[in-house]
């Protein structure tokens, strides 16, 4: 899989080093104690970050924290701040991630309120952790966007990059709802300054599909792919063509991302490329003929 990914230049993320959840820990890690289960975390995530070190741009270290301790409830509170600081040791570019469910879906979770997720991850950073991210999973049923809104805007107070991690509408709706749901959802993580990136949960196996998929077994598109086709034509710059004025300005508004300039002036021509950054200052590029 990752020589395909590195074949295509496609970014991948690493989900997860750890994940807190029992019913998703190998069942002969479960009957370990002690030492035994010391030993086999530490050969797990040294190992993992040594083969993998610069291969993903970001990891989900300890999944889902908020909701399970299976590792802190054996080897003591202070293990996921080891956890996190071993990651970051081993791959210093990585941004690490406190990844979890509920956040923004519902207010009915009080395990996973904006609060609490605030307050474990200063925990975190007080101890020496490295914390990077912001990782919501994003598993709606009825999205409330005005409630998505309040909460990207308080946790963008911690100044970390947000991005939704595992976005996808519950199979129990119709898929035209889906859809209608997705697009609600994915509207509000594109216009909020903090959201850095946005990542869909769409597992698609022989038996259908998991809960939200863009197409069907044969790759025709669902409802929900017709939304995201549509919203990925409308969130990038089309071509932009135009004079420049008395002084050999010219100004456009685009998206960020990655540009093909062509200038042309009389029997003369150049091309450049930039990159349009998040930032809060105009772009100033020069061209010279």
């Amino acid at each position: 899989m990752l020589e395909f990914v590195r074949a295509n230049q496609i970014t991948a993320r690493g989900h997860n080093i750890f994940w807190e959840d029992p019913v998703y820990t190998p069942p002969w890690v479960r009957n370990l104690t002690g030492e035994q289960l010391k030993s086999a975390v530490n050969l797990r995530i040294n190992s993992l970050m040594n083969k993998y070190s610069g291969e993903f741009v970001h990891w989900d270290v300890s999944n889902e924290m908020l909701h399970f301790n299976f590792y802190e409830q054996r080897l003591g509170p202070n293990v996921t701040l080891e956890f996190f600081m071993t990651a970051h040791k081993s791959d210093p570019l990585a941004t690490l991630f406190m990844n979890d469910f509920n956040v923004v879906e519902t207010c009915a979770d009080v395990n996973s309120t904006v609060d609490t997720y605030i307050s474990r991850l200063r925990e975190l950073q007080r101890g020496g952790a490295t914390m990077d991210g912001i990782g919501l999973e994003g598993h709606f049923t009825v999205p409330n966007p005005p409630r998505i809104r309040a909460d990207l805007d308080k946790l963008a107070t911690l100044g970390l990059p947000i991005w939704l991690t595992e976005i996808d509408i519950s199979k129990k709706i119709d898929q035209q709802t889906q859809a209608a749901y997705l697009e609600q959802v994915l509207r509000e993580g594109f216009s909020h300054s903090a959201v850095n990136g946005i990542m869909l949960w769409t597992a698609l196996h022989p038996y259908g599909c998991y809960q939200m998929c863009l197409t069907d077994n044969d790759l025709n598109n669902l409802p929900a792919g017709d939304v995201v086709d549509r919203l990925l034509g409308e969130w990038q710059t089309s071509e932009v063509n135009g004079e420049t004025d008395p002084h050999g300005s010219y100004s456009f508004f685009g998206f960020l991302g990655e540009y093909n300039v062509n200038v042309r002036y009389s029997d003369r021509s150049t091309n450049a490329t930039f990159s349009l950054c998040k930032g809060d200052e105009t772009r100033h590029l020069s061209i010279n003929l």
